[in-house]
Parts: structure tokens; C-alpha cells; sequence
């Protein structure tokens, strides 16, 4: 194994199971962030030429069967659009939760050493006090960076669908 992994893994051991299910969300909300990402930047370009072409190859755009055909097809845009951001909001108030689990299992295992020692040992005590505080630690960064991103993204939609609602005029 390579000393970067190596280093990762200690670094994940330290923190306990809260930390790789910290670790596991992380990598879950990236790549949904990363997919939107690439979603806005790429397909859904192509997929607004290809509604408002259609919608200007249409001879008749003023009746209220093409304002609803109209509304549907800006209702469907705008599903695909928010299609996974409920779940990334989740995980972004995932994450400072499960670093508060984190530090609640950190307590309650330097607990457990002061209980078995009888007395309060600092160094049995540090490895207790650094689970706990790691996963916090980790979770907040994760929530923090994460809801810039979702800024981003929320930001980038609604232009997105802003500027198809205005390409989809009915005359």
C-alpha cells in the first residue's frame, strides 16, 4: 500500500466508524454535485436548443393547448434540473450529524477508559478525545464546502430555467 493511502487509512482508523460513513457520504455528495455539474455545463445546453427549437418549429404558439404543452416542457426542464439536489441537501445536513455521533462514541470510549482505569490518564484518554473531535471535525468541512457548492449549483439552475423560460415565449 501506498504511504498516501496508508496515511488516509490511519487517519480514517482515528476517527472510528463514524468517520468512514462520514467518508462514504463525502464520496456519495461529491459525485451528485459533480454529476449536476456536468449535467448543467453539458447535456442541458443541448437538451434547451433542442426544446426551444422545437418549440419555434411549431406553427401555432398562442392557444392555451400550447401554453400547456409549453408549461409541460418547462416543468419537465426544471425536474431535471433539481433531479438530485434534494438528496445532496441531505447529505450536506448528513454530515455535521454524523460527526456529532462521532464525538458522542469518542466520549463514550474515553469514559469507558477512565472507568476501567479508575482515575483520569491522559494518554489512555487522547486517543478517546481524538475520535471524538476528528468525525466533527471532518463532518463540518464536508457540510461547509458542500453548501457553497449547492449555492453553485441552486444558482446555475435557476438560470438555467430562467433563460429557457425565456427562450419558450408564447407570442
Amino acid at each position: 500500500m501506498s504511504e498516501g493511502l496508508l496515511l488516509l487509512r490511519n487517519f480514517l482508523d482515528s476517527g472510528g466508524w463514524v468517520l468512514w460513513a462520514i467518508l462514504l457520504a463525502t464520496v456519495l455528495l461529491w459525485t451528485l454535485m459533480l454529476e449536476r455539474l456536468w449535467f448543467l455545463g453539458k447535456v442541458f445546453p443541448h437538451e434547451a436548443r433542442t426544446l426551444q427549437s422545437d418549440w419555434l418549429a411549431r406553427s401555432e404558439r398562442r392557444s392555451s393547448v400550447a401554453r400547456h404543452i409549453r408549461g409541460a416542457w418547462l416543468s419537465r426542464a426544471q425536474l431535471r434540473l433539481t433531479r438530485t439536489l434534494p438528496m445532496v441537501r441531505v447529505l450536506i445536513a448528513m454530515c455535521p450529524l454524523l460527526g456529532l455521533l462521532g464525538t458522542v462514541t469518542g466520549m463514550i470510549q474515553v469514559f469507558d477508559v477512565m472507568a476501567m482505569s479508575g482515575n483520569g490518564n491522559p494518554r489512555a484518554m487522547a486517543a478517546g478525545v481524538s475520535r471524538a473531535t476528528v468525525p466533527t471535525m471532518a463532518g463540518m468541512v464536508i457540510a461547509i464546502s458542500g453548501l457553497f457548492c449547492l449555492a453553485r449549483l441552486d444558482q446555475q439552475s435557476r438560470r438555467a430555467f430562467q433563460r429557457l423560460t425565456d427562450k419558450l415565449r408564447h407570442d
